[in-house]
């Protein structure tokens, strides 16, 4: 054969390798862990610690955890927790905790819960200390303990420095916005966006100029209520990210005020409220 005719084969034969190989990467970058047996043996001492004593189930049935494997921002990384569950079960979700396996403290959230509503989604964003497994856990009105976890490639994301100046983050310190849809339904789920200015500082980060460690300083509580009734108790962390971000679901049945009321570690207390009127189906 010719040169001439064996260089389309040559070719053709590289590319179809170049094919199989960025295919074997895409599979590799969605498979579900990378994780490797150190990973699940701190695993077992975080759960450990933070659920002592009590069996955990596999929760893949029911709850999802979606984070990115290769996170752009270790200090920002978005994550989402999902939950459903079959309308004719006889449990509800009560708790959603969140722990970052790798942080120093890997608590980012314990979510409670105070209705009986059968799907939920909860994101919000969040610090990264090395690659890690991510879980979240769900404990269920029955008093089980369901899991879902995620693998993360990300590291510095506690010692990372703040992104505002600090006298600007202090001027705004405590203040918030809610985003909702333009269109509130009546009597449905509405998902809320919830932001909060607030440095959230680890204890981790370097101050350049006065060569000491920034002391710790983050939001410790987020209680949500609408119209005088609960919605969720957040208990917070470190590991939360600065100027915490937070999406949630809560159902108005009628016209109401979303109250808001935010501690940290410094016991300060910032509140808010919006009214909310929903919009009866057309």
């Amino acid at each position: 054969m010719s040169a001439r005719a064996s260089r389309p084969a040559t070719l053709l034969g590289s590319l179809l390798a170049a094919l199989l190989l960025a295919g074997g990467a895409a599979s590799a970058q969605t498979r579900p862990s990378d994780a490797k047996p150190d990973d699940y043996a701190r695993w077992e001492s975080v759960r450990e610690v933070y659920f002592p004593d009590r069996e955990i189930e596999d929760g893949s049935a029911f709850l999802t955890l979606d984070a990115p494997y290769r996170a752009q921002d270790a200090a920002l990384v978005p994550v989402t927790m999902k939950a459903t569950v079959p309308e004719d079960a006889g449990w509800s979700i009560r708790t959603l905790t969140l722990l970052i396996d790798g942080n120093p403290v890997p608590l980012a959230g314990k979510f409670h819960l105070f209705d009986e509503r059968k799907a939920l989604e909860i994101s919000t964003r969040v610090r990264v200390n090395e690659y890690t497994l991510i879980h979240a856990v769900a404990e269920t009105s029955d008093g089980r303990l369901l899991s879902a976890e995620r693998y993360v490639k990300a590291a510095g994301g506690c010692s990372a420095p703040a992104m505002k100046d600090p006298q600007q983050a202090l001027a705004r310190l405590g203040r918030m916005k809610l985003n909702l849809p333009q269109s509130v339904p009546a009597d449905a789920p509405v998902t809320a966006q919830l932001l909060v200015s607030h440095p959230n500082h680890s204890g981790m980060q370097f101050d350049q100029i006065s060569r000491t460690y920034v002391p710790p300083y983050f939001i410790r509580s987020i209680k949500v209520s609408y119209d005088g009734k609960p919605v969720m108790d957040v208990e917070t962390d470190i590991s939360l990210s600065e100027d915490p971000s937070l999406h949630f679901t809560f159902q108005p049945k009628g016209p109401g005020e979303l109250d808001v009321r935010v501690t940290d570690s410094k016991d300060q207390v910032y509140t808010g409220d919006w009214q909310v009127t929903p919009q009866p189906a057309s």
